[in-house]
């Protein structure tokens, strides 16, 4: 089995020579099934998500809190390879802040991303997806997901299913969702860079439709924050997550992903475009 690596040491990004902040990305990192070899499958869309938005925060010195973040996977990266970062600021501002960055190995763009930043402001509140999650305790710690068909980085993360898992089929005759709470396996707290992780950190809530997965690919994955995670409302890292398919069809399909806090606030939505790959003949 691929040696486990931490998401911290990934992200304790190095320099190149021209000054751009470098990682590479292990196989224990792979969406691919965990039976198989890394290699069969890509470096998992969150973590490169979660690595543009320490990118931008480290390579640019930004204090202010992260509100959105964009990005679009332009080509697969390779594992074990090293990946280059590159943050600008675009505009900056007292109240609201824009970066971007681009990623690339060996001067092959893989990924750009951008990033709104913003301080909350002394306004009204209202919160239509506040939603109490069922207690983490009245859940069986068995519900989680595992064995040869779970992907390599689900390895870094502990769920407990609310009804599921219904991976391969599951939900066939139901709408697709899937309701878990979910933390990283270390107990590593619940910050931006974690959070950016977690709402991929699930298969295409499109697989609990059909025992036979379809073959597809992240082109477009955007996360709006709601609320800072805290301790309080994120205790020992936890925080409660539903995946579900928007629509699937055309080539494509738009999943949502929403993350809540233990009171019910609700800590970020986030929407996911694949494209859905072609199927090789027999």
């Amino acid at each position: 089995m691929t040696p486990l690596v931490s998401l911290d040491d990934v992200l304790a990004f190095g320099a190149t020579e021209d000054g751009a902040l470098s990682t590479v990305v292990p196989g224990c990192f792979s969406n691919g099934p965990a039976g198989l070899p890394p290699e069969k499958g890509f470096p998992f869309g969150g973590l490169l998500a979660a690595l543009c938005a320490r990118s931008m925060r480290r390579g640019l010195g930004l204090e202010t809190p992260l509100r959105t973040l964009s990005v679009q996977y332009l080509a697969a990266a390779a594992f074990d390879a090293p990946l280059a970062f590159r943050p600008r600021l675009l505009r900056g501002g007292r109240n609201v802040l824009y970066a971007a960055v681009e990623a690339d190995q060996d001067g092959r763009l893989t990924h750009h991303a951008t990033g709104t930043y913003g301080r909350d402001g002394q306004t009204s509140s209202l919160s239509p997806l506040r939603r109490p999650p069922p207690p983490l305790n009245s859940l069986d710690p068995a519900a989680t997901i595992g064995g040869p068909m779970a992907p390599h980085f689900a390895r870094h993360v502990e769920y407990r299913f609310d009804g599921g898992p219904n991976i391969l089929g599951g939900n066939a005759g139901r709408p697709a969702v899937e309701r878990t709470w979910i933390r990283m396996s270390n107990g590593r707290p619940l910050d931006e860079t974690t959070l950016c992780y977690l709402l991929d950190a699930l298969y295409p809530p499109a697989w609990t439709l059909s025992p036979t997965p379809v073959a597809m690919t992240t082109v477009d994955f955007r996360i709006d924050v709601l609320a800072d995670p805290t301790p309080q409302n994120a205790p020992d890292g936890w925080a409660f997550f539903e995946f579900s398919m928007l629509d699937l069809g055309l080539g494509w399909t738009v999943d949502e992903a929403t993350a809540w806090g233990v009171d019910g606030t609700p800590l970020a939505v986030a929407r996911q475009r694949r494209r859905l790959l072609p199927q090789r003949g027999g």
